[in-house]
């Protein structure tokens, strides 16, 4: 599932994080494995990092592929194309599967691969809007060799890590103003910038005749990481009655601005602004 949209005149997709799970990971000299989940920053809902399981050409390694390394994904293809050579794929840091991605860690992946870091700036990138370029024409691989400020000083305590797995939030029950009405089973997420738009609940359990309906990230005003809830002060008469979601047809802009009215929202694409993603807790 994906559909073409304009964004501040640039081209973008958004696009099922279900149908990206699988997707073979090519680098410039051969593949180096399969999407298995994706890491997302639950501050900002921006997707930080892939995770690829490497198979048998790399030992069923897993490591982390960041949107910064994307050159473009073929809609239909199933195929994701990354600037890196499995050289590189090979030598760098080694990802335990079994804790959290540690702040440390990802300081180590972003020196690794010269790439800035993503947290501490003004945008969702840090100093740039979009992963793939920065607006004023530096392209990453430009920038200097160690991601700049504080955090570089890894002997001193490091910031709370807000890296969250969608493994790990698929399954998490909405609970509306007035009831739980769902659990989501899907994210939609924007091929440009990389910022999640879009939780797909499935509410098919909680009613009869219940179907799949999206939940924009800006109508969510808390989630419980503990006790694996997403919380909106939406009723759940409203979202029973909100358009419906069809996996099997692209989201356009049309049908994002008539769910938008159906909840008298602003677009997160309208200069008007919409409210900011929710601090977790």
């Amino acid at each position: 599932m994906c559909a073409l949209v304009e964004t501040q005149g640039r081209e973008t997709m958004l696009r099922s994080m279900r149908d990206l799970h699988g997707s073979t990971v090519s680098a410039v000299d051969g593949d180096i494995g399969s999407v298995s989940q994706a890491y997302f920053d639950d501050e900002s809902w921006g997707v930080r990092y892939l995770v690829v399981e490497t198979g048998n050409w790399l030992n069923d390694r897993q490591v982390l592929v960041s949107p910064y390394s994307v050159k473009h994904t073929d809609p239909g293809s199933s195929v994701v194309h990354v600037g890196l050579s499995q050289q590189q794929v090979r030598d760098s840091p080694m990802l335990d599967a079994h804790k959290p991605v540690s702040r440390q860690h990802e300081i180590e992946y972003l020196r690794y691969y010269s790439y800035p870091t993503y947290w501490g700036g003004p945008n969702l990138w840090g100093m740039g809007a979009y992963p793939a370029y920065d607006p004023t024409g530096v392209a990453p691989d430009a920038l200097p060799d160690e991601p700049p400020g504080p955090t570089q000083d890894t002997t001193k305590p490091q910031p709370d890590v807000h890296l969250r797995s969608t493994d790990e939030v698929k399954g998490y029950h909405l609970k509306t103003a007035d009831g739980s009405i769902g659990h989501v089973s899907d994210f939609i997420y924007d091929d440009t910038d990389w910022a999640i738009r879009y939780l797909v609940v499935e509410t098919h359990n909680w009613w009869p005749g219940g179907k799949a309906v999206l939940i924009a990230i800006h109508w969510i005003d808390e989630v419980d990481w503990f006790d694996s809830t997403v919380s909106t002060k939406l009723t759940r008469d409203v979202i029973k009655n909100s358009p419906a979601y069809d996996d099997s047809m692209p989201i356009d802009r049309r049908y994002e601005v008539v769910l938008h009215q159906f909840y008298d929202k602003h677009g997160y694409w309208s200069d008007a602004g919409a409210d900011e993603p929710v601090a977790s807790e």
